[in-house]
C-alpha cells in the first residue's frame, strides 16, 4: 500500500521506517526546517504533501492542528489517521477538554483557567492550597518543561513560582491552567478508534516525564513508559469509553488516551492525547503482533476488529544527548553533537530500535536535528522484569557520546499495580 505521512514535526518517522520494512511504499512530510535532515536515509521524504494525497491509499496526520484538513479528505472519501476539529480542541484547550468530560459524565478535578498572573496569584492567596501550573494551548515541546507541581500544602511555593516567573512565561504560556492537585498512581488509558468505535484492546500506560532516574529534573514529554494491553476495565469504563459518542460525532480516526491520577476515592483525568502519541506507538507497536501496514489501513478505512497483542509487558526507554537541554539559541550545543556516529556493538540487532531523531548516511547511523531526542529502545517480556532485562539489555549494544537515559522505568510497577488492583481499576 501507499501511506503519506503528513508532520509538524519529526515524530512519525519510526513508523513510517517500519512500514518501509513491511514493503509498502510511504512517503514523509515535515514542516519544521529544524528537523530537515532527520530520517534521512531510512524514509524518503516530500515538501507538499498535498501533492501526493491523490497518489496514496493512506494519509497519516501525526499531530493535532491537522483536524480541519482530515475532516475534508474524509469526506472526500479518503482514508484518513488524524485528528479532527473537535479532537484537536479536546488536547489544546485543556478547559474545553475538562468540560467535554464532565459534559459525558467523566468525575474531573476542580480547575481554574488563567491569561493573567497576577490575577491567578491573587487567586492562589484567596484560595490556599495545593494546584498543579499546566500550560495550556499547543505548546511547542520547548515549553512543556514549564508544567509545575506545587508541594506545599498553602500553595506558597506556586505564588513564588507564579511571581518570580510571571514575565517570562507570560510569553512561553499565556494561557494556562491551574489544577487542584491530589496524590495517588499517574496511569493512562488509551485505545484506537475506528470512526465509530473503539478498537480493543485497551493499552494501560505508565509514562515516567521527568529527565532523571527517581524522577528528578525538568518535565520531559516522556523519557520512557511501562505498558500492557487489557480488555475493557474499570479504568476504561469510567473514563474514555463514555466519550465514545462524541469522537464517533467527529469521526475521529487514531489513537486517543486520557491521562489520569487514580486513588482510593476515584479516577481523575488529567489531559487528552488525541493523536498518535511518541513515544507511545512506538512502544504499543513492540506489543502489537498484528501486521503494521494491516492495522492502520483498517483503521483508516474505519473497519471494525480487534488488535493481536502480546501478554505481558511492554518498557519503551528513550535515549537523548545533551542537546536535550540546549536553549532557543545555543547553536553550539546543538551543533557539536549534530552528525555525531551512532554506533552499534553487534550492527545486525536492531531488535527494539525505534529511531526518532536520527538519518542514516552511507550505512553509517547519525545524530539528526536539534531535539537530542535520538530513538527509544522497547522490550516485552511476560513480567515487568522480564521486559525490563530485554530493553536494558538492548540498550547496552548502543554507543554514542555523551548518551544518558532513564535506568528506572518500569521499576514503580509493583506499588502502582497493587494499589490499583485493591481499589480495583484493572479489572
Amino acid at each position: 500500500m501507499k501511506f503519506l505521512f503528513v508532520s509538524l514535526e519529526s515524530l512519525s518517522g519510526d513508523i513510517a521506517w517500519q512500514l518501509s520494512k513491511e514493503g509498502h511504499d510511504v512517503k514523509c512530510s515535515i514542516k519544521a526546517k529544524s528537523d530537515a535532515d532527520v530520517y534521512n536515509g531510512f524514509v524518503e521524504k516530500v515538501e507538499k504533501w498535498e501533492e501526493w494525497v491523490e497518489w496514496s491509499d493512506v494519509v497519516i496526520f501525526d499531530d493535532v492542528e491537522f483536524g480541519e484538513q482530515a475532516e475534508k479528505l474524509r469526506k472526500k472519501g479518503k482514508a484518513v489517521i488524524g485528528g479532527s476539529m473537535y479532537t484537536d480542541r479536546l488536547e489544546i484547550d485543556r478547559e474545553f477538554g475538562q468540560d467535554e468530560l464532565k459534559k459525558h459524565g467523566v468525575t474531573v478535578l476542580p480547575n481554574w483557567n488563567f491569561t493573567n498572573y497576577e490575577e491567578a496569584i491573587a487567586f492562589v492567596r484567596a484560595n490556599p492550597s495545593r494546584y498543579v501550573f499546566k500550560p495550556s494551548g499547543n505548546t511547542p515541546s520547548g515549553g512543556k518543561g514549564l508544567l509545575f507541581l506545587g508541594e506545599e500544602e498553602d500553595g506558597k511555593d506556586l505564588i513564588e513560582m507564579l511571581d518570580q516567573n510571571k514575565n517570562v512565561w507570560q510569553k512561553k504560556a499565556p494561557v494556562f491552567q491551574l489544577q487542584k492537585y491530589v496524590s495517588g498512581v499517574e496511569v493512562a488509558v488509551g485505545a484506537f478508534f475506528n470512526g465509530t468505535d473503539f478498537i480493543l484492546p485497551v493499552n494501560v500506560n505508565f509514562e515516567q516525564k521527568r529527565v532523571f532516574p527517581g524522577d528528578i529534573g525538568p518535565f520531559t514529554g516522556d523519557m520512557g513508559t511501562l505498558m500492557f494491553w487489557s480488555e475493557s476495565n474499570l479504568l476504561f469504563r469510567a473514563t474514555l469509553e463514555k466519550m465514545k459518542p462524541a469522537l464517533a460525532e467527529s469521526g475521529y480516526r487514531g489513537y486517543i488516551d486520557i491521562n489520569c491520577i487514580a486513588n482510593g476515592r476515584g479516577i481523575y483525568p488529567l489531559e487528552f492525547t488525541a493523536r498518535l502519541g511518541y513515544p507511545t506507538i512506538q512502544i504499543q507497536s513492540e506489543g502489537i503482533t498484528t501486521p503494521l501496514g494491516e492495522w492502520l489501513a483498517r483503521m483508516a478505512r474505519g473497519e471494525q476488529f480487534e488488535l493481536k497483542t502480546k501478554k505481558g509487558f511492554q518498557i519503551g526507554v528513550r535515549l537523548m544527548v545533551p542537546t536535550l537541554f540546549a536553549k532557543a539559541k545555543d547553536h553550539e550545543l546543538v551543533e557539536m553533537y549534530h552528525d555525531l556516529p551512532i554506533f552499534f556493538r553487534k550492527k545486525a540487532s536492531l531488535e527494539g530500535v525505534h529511531i526518532e531523531d536520527v538519518k542514516q548516511e552511507d550505512g553509517v547511523w547519525r545524530i539528526a536535528g536539534e531535539s537530542g531526542v535520538l530513538m527509544v529502545i522497547a522490550g516485552s517480556g511476560a513480567t515487568v522484569d522480564e521486559a525490563r532485562k530485554q530493553v536494558y539489555g538492548r540498550i547496552q549494544n548502543i554507543m554514542v557520546q555523551n548518551m544518558f537515559y532513564r535506568t528506572d522505568i518500569g521499576l514503580k510497577w509493583a506499588e502502582d499495580s497493587d494499589r490499583l488492583h485493591t481499589w480495583g481499576y484493572l479489572y
